[in-house]
């Protein structure tokens, strides 16, 4: 099969397209062949080396159709997406034409949405909706602030938020992107310069809950951002990694406030965690009745990776780029 391989720790450049033997599967698994994957800031954090040592072959998602499955329980031809269970980790990902993927981050799909849209959803989507509903336990009507609002996980978390029937609050680095925010649903749009605890306050605003996917660097201003006995959930660190300096919870955490975190890579698919909670098709379904916009903003083949890993890195993405396995038009 051919594969994308990181070649050696580095930039986009190291990404390189090999031939691997075809994956076996092992009881428990299920042999995918993959038509389109997402991309993911964690597949850039893996390749560079920021996470250690990892598997040959990033990625942690993809759409595709069933090859073989050892249990019997999906029937070869079955259109399925799969999420996270060991990709680009501790098993090789999804940047190739075939995958193994353990059954339970297995899930098979009635929408006949293209390959390109139905990758563009689970990863994003899965933690947004276990996030939202699972550590903050949003209700309709609430005040959610979203932080990193224009990444594709922001952009999920957006519109899951506005389809709950939740008041939300955007936030972004970039003016030029308010717009974008306010057309997929956000009722107000906060410049992120770090220090929105003033901000908010100087406008009155009560946020009951807050999801953050800066991460570390702004935990401390996150938690001052929200009202007396609100709640915030840290889902990602698109402000790097390293770790919050001298933070005291006596100092640092508001008497009442919540905060936790959810990493969707150690526990998505586990028994506490299963897929089966996260109503797929259903977001599926919305995604093709236009409610919500979860289509990817760009499309790449297979041998354009190292342009979009370029891209992703350098914060033009504005949403969930894909990578898809099809032959590229002769038109």
């Amino acid at each position: 099969m051919k594969a994308i391989v990181i070649s050696t720790h580095g930039g986009p450049e190291v990404l390189t397209i090999t031939e691997l033997p075809d994956p076996v599967p092992a009881d428990g698994d299920v042999l995918i062949r993959v038509k389109a994957f997402g991309l993911n800031h964690a597949d850039a954090y893996m390749r560079s080396g920021a996470w250690g040592q990892v598997a040959a072959v990033p990625g942690i998602e993809c759409a595709g159709l069933v090859e073989a499955d050892p249990s019997g329980n999906l029937p070869a031809g079955t259109r399925v997406v799969a999420i996270l269970g060991g990709m680009g980790r501790t098993r090789n990902g999804s940047y190739a034409e075939l995958v193994t993927v353990p059954a339970t981050n297995v899930v098979a799909v009635r929408s006949r949405l293209p390959w390109t849209d139905l990758a563009a959803v689970p990863e994003v989507y899965a933690t947004a909706y276990s996030a939202l509903h699972g550590n903050l336990a949003l209700k309709p009507e609430e005040t959610l602030l979203v932080r990193g609002a224009t990444s594709s996980l922001g952009q999920a978390a957006v519109n899951l938020a506005v389809q709950h029937g939740a008041q939300v609050i955007a936030t972004t680095r970039n003016p030029a992107q308010v717009p974008l925010l306010k057309e997929i649903g956000a009722t107000d749009v906060l410049v992120d310069d770090g220090h929105l605890s003033p901000e908010a306050a100087r406008r009155g605003m009560a946020v009951d809950a807050l999801l953050d996917v800066v991460g570390n660097t702004v935990l401390r201003d996150s938690l001052a951002t929200v009202r007396p006995r609100g709640r915030v959930c840290q889902v990602g660190f698109l402000g790097g990694f390293a770790p919050v300096t001298d933070f005291d919870p006596v100092a640092d955490l508001p008497s009442g406030v919540q905060l936790s975190f959810f990493g969707s890579a150690f526990v998505l698919g586990s028994p506490a965690f299963p897929l089966t909670d996260i109503p797929l098709d259903d977001i599926f379904a919305a995604v093709e009745a236009g409610t919500l916009r979860a289509r990817p903003t760009r499309v790449f083949h297979f041998g354009e990776i190292v342009e979009a890993h370029r891209l992703m890195e350098a914060g033009q993405a504005f949403g969930k780029m894909v990578v898809t396995l099809e032959p590229p038009s002769t038109d």
